[in-house]
């Protein structure tokens, strides 16, 4: 990890296309404000760990064995 001290207005560029600037502080928080394209998606951490959680729980296995129950069950 790369940890940097900026002020409020100064910038952080990543790559070619990323641009971080600080907006404001206020005691323990800072205002930042991500300028990237569109097809970048940008999450806070705690939303993207909530996603990712998300999609482990999707693709577990599933028990199979209660299909067996539905294959004997006859619509009208």
């Amino acid at each position: 990890m790369l940890a940097l001290t900026r002020k409020i207005g100064e910038r952080i560029v990543i790559g070619d296309n990323i641009t971080v600037t600080i907006v404001d502080i206020k005691g323990d928080s800072i205002r930042i404000g991500v300028d990237a394209p569109k097809e970048v998606k940008i999450y806070r951490g705690e939303i993207y760990d909530a996603i990712v959680a998300e999609n482990k729980q999707s693709a577990k296995s599933i028990d199979l064995s209660a299909i067996d129950v539905l294959k004997g069950i006859k619509l009208p």
